[in-house]
């Protein structure tokens, strides 16, 4: 090796020596020197802390984070570290409780003889320097914690002769004989480990949502306040992202911050279209609960925006603060809308066990096609979109001008209305019929009304006459009224006609367009679209929901399919398990659920909010990236939130912490659980 390469050598060696020693430095602060582990595994590690050092740390609480190392910043071989030693590394702890000690039996032995000796002196404490000699108290000072591994902190060579801080989820090795000195993370060190991120792109993007918090005593000393907590907003893409917790412990608080740290990926021209569905109107409308504070206009977060370019509004009705909100209604009439009006319906009636009522759903108006080189097909079709029309006028959808007449020229045909005359005799409530059959043009609603009998008929002789006949000169052998007719006329003799209503909230007579499409083209811009539920039913808002995330996946799916570019879309949910399959549904073909597990591929996320995890079923648990976790008063609920990740370290203080927006977060690239006070979602004054 020459002179000259000897000299880049010694100059990289030195670099690396220099960047370890600068890394490590700002991970091990001796001043917060708590202890040393006496006993350890693969799993967890024993510290003996003393009171002393306890004290000068700020305290030691439950489920805080500890390091143990054997590198000595202050020691002078530390100038000549090497970062490929197995040494040279950081393990991480989480403390979980208190573990035995040999002397703790003599050690309490001792306590309580002290503590009898000055029984009933209310001015003395047992631990009090006239009780108990230096040396004694100095001893009993000392306790053991129990801590879980719950990584390790090492470096690793990156381009370019760069060192890179690397975290490795548990140990390769461990020494039982080798002792480690153990200290207390706080400030920067601490903002260093809960923020670590092994996905350097994602390291570029985050967002603070709050700040480091162990425990629901969150007293100041402790030294670990204003130390902020970052995600990558980027981590919710193409993900499931769950938030658990009682009502009024800050769930739609944090949803509020994690949708506006989506949008302010702006900032970094990065738009993500967002929609969130809103059972409550607290996203969509400003209320004093939350100061005012609306997520409709997080635009003003960044200047120079316009909200109309930004955030939309949609609802079913009006509201007097949004006066710029789009309506989620659609023309049922209309030859375009169809179909589609007809699946709203059967969203709205999914939940019906009824015979009558599952033969309707699958009735379906899509055009044939050769409609219109075949007269028998055009007029049968025509026939049961006039039926439909009167069903849907009959069930109280109000009409378009376009359609309050009805042409049914030769729908219905001479033979027929024949047939329903000879009838009269015995049933003279047909003639009605008879007089509107024989009609070319005629009122919808008198059709309505007249062509409930039509089913009925179906049952008489003189129809099963006609019927005969009808068949032996029809070319396709098929009976006059076909499977769908009858599908259809059932509403009336079964009494559905409220049923088929339930959706007509969602119907007007005055709008042209598909409300899905539009919602769906917004995405599509990057737009945050906020979906007001507060006036719908139930099952009203849960139809709705369905409609428009089939709408997303289908859309996206075709595009993935077509190898075109897929727009990234963020879905939210909030009160997800009147949305979502119940724990114990395994249908895996439900729309959420094959969103849940193919979402990803179609570049679609879901974050969905709850109060229970096991309302939620387990496909979708199972497929879930992202955790935002708040109080569970449940045991049950604890215990299945214990089988994702290291939950169970927190089961206890899930369940004994009620503090408002007090969250143990999970994200995709934070690699261990970390607890958070959220912050509270403001905006700046306008």
């Amino acid at each position: 090796m020459s002179t000259i390469e000897q000299g880049v050598a010694s100059h990289i060696a030195n670099a690396k020596q220099e960047d370890a020693k600068s890394i490590f430095s700002s991970l091990i602060q001796t001043d917060n020197y708590v202890g040393d582990v006496y006993s350890i595994n693969y799993e967890y590690a024993n510290v003996l802390i003393h009171d002393f050092h306890r004290h000068e740390v700020g305290g030691i609480p439950s489920l805080s984070f500890l390091i143990a190392t054997r590198i000595q910043p202050q020691k002078p071989e530390f100038n000549n570290i090497n970062y490929q030693d197995e040494d040279s590394s950081v393990i991480l702890l989480r403390v979980m409780d208190a573990a035995s000690l040999p002397q703790d039996s003599e050690a309490e032995r001792i306590r309580v003889e002290t503590a009898e000796n000055i029984s009933g002196e209310v001015s003395k404490h047992w631990d009090d320097n006239s009780n108990m000699d230096f040396h004694t108290k100095n001893i009993l000072g000392f306790a053991g914690v129990k801590c879980r591994i719950i990584g390790t902190f090492y470096l690793e060579e990156q381009t370019a002769n760069v060192l890179q801080l690397k975290f490795g989820s548990d140990i390769s090795n461990y020494y039982p004989n080798r002792g480690l000195k153990v200290y207390k993370p706080t400030g920067a060190a601490l903002r260093q480990i809960v923020n670590y991120t092994d996905t350097p792109e994602k390291a570029q993007e985050r967002v603070e949502i709050g700040y480091v918090r162990y425990a629901s005593t969150n007293r100041k000393f402790q030294n670990v306040d204003n130390v902020p907590v970052s995600i990558s907003p980027l981590d919710l893409l193409c993900q499931k992202t769950a938030l658990f917790g009682m009502t009024r412990t800050g769930k739609s608080n944090t949803t509020k911050i994690i949708a506006k740290s989506v949008y302010e990926l702006r900032k970094k021209n990065i738009r993500i279209g967002q929609l969130i569905f809103d059972p409550n109107g607290e996203y969509a409308n400003e209320n004093e609960q939350d100061n005012k504070n609306a997520l409709k206009n997080v635009w003003t977060l960044i200047s120079g925006q316009q909200k109309e370019n930004e955030v939309v509004t949609y609802g079913i009705t009006s509201h007097p603060k949004d006066p710029d909100r789009h309506f989620m209604l659609l023309n049922f009439y209309l030859d375009e809308n169809l179909q589609t009006g007809k699946e709203i319906i059967n969203n709205a009636l999914s939940s019906s066990e009824a015979n009558y009522i599952k033969s309707f759903v699958q009735v379906n108006f899509q055009r044939p096609e050769d409609y219109e080189s075949n007269q028998s097909v055009r007029t049968r079709y025509d026939r049961k979109i006039a039926i439909y029309r009167a069903i849907l006028t009959s069930a109280g959808y109000s009409v378009p001008d376009k359609y309050k007449n009805l042409n049914i020229k030769n729908l219905f045909g001479k033979e027929f209305v024949t047939a329903i005359k000879n009838e009269l005799k015995d049933h003279p409530e047909y003639g009605s019929l008879v007089r509107l059959l024989e009609s070319d043009s005629v009122s919808i609603h008198d059709f309505a009304e007249a062509i409930k009998y039509l089913r009925e008929f179906f049952e008489t002789k003189s129809y099963k006459d006609f019927n005969e006949k009808y068949i032996q000169k029809s070319s396709s052998g098929q009976p006059w009224a076909e499977n769908d007719l009858r599908n259809l006329l059932d509403i009336f003799q079964f009494s559905g006609i409220k049923q088929v209503g339930r959706a007509k909230n969602q119907h007007s007579h005055k709008t042209n367009g598909d409300y899905a499409d539009s919602i769906y083209n917004e995405l599509l811009s990057g737009k945050l679209v906020i979906v007001d539920q507060s006036t719908g039913d139930p099952e009203l808002n849960s139809s709705t929901a369905r409609r428009l995330i089939t709408k997303i996946f289908q859309a996206n799916q075709g595009l993935f399919i077509k190898g075109e570019a897929i727009p990234e879309i963020l879905v939210y949910l909030e009160e997800a398990h009147n949305l979502l399959p119940a724990g114990n549904d395994n249908n895996t073909q439900d729309i959420w659920v094959r969103t849940a597990k193919e979402g990803a591929k179609y570049h679609i996320g879901m974050v969905y909010a709850t109060q229970e995890v096991s309302s939620i079923q387990k496909n979708i648990l199972k497929n879930t990236a992202n955790w935002f976790i708040s109080h569970l008063n449940n045991a049950d609920e604890t215990k299945e939130l214990c089988k994702y990740y290291d939950f169970a370290d927190f089961e206890p203080s899930i369940r004994r912490a009620q503090d408002k927006g007090f969250i143990r977060v999970k994200t995709l690239s934070n690699l261990f659980v970390v607890p958070v006070q959220i912050n509270k979602f403001e905006l700046p004054k306008q």
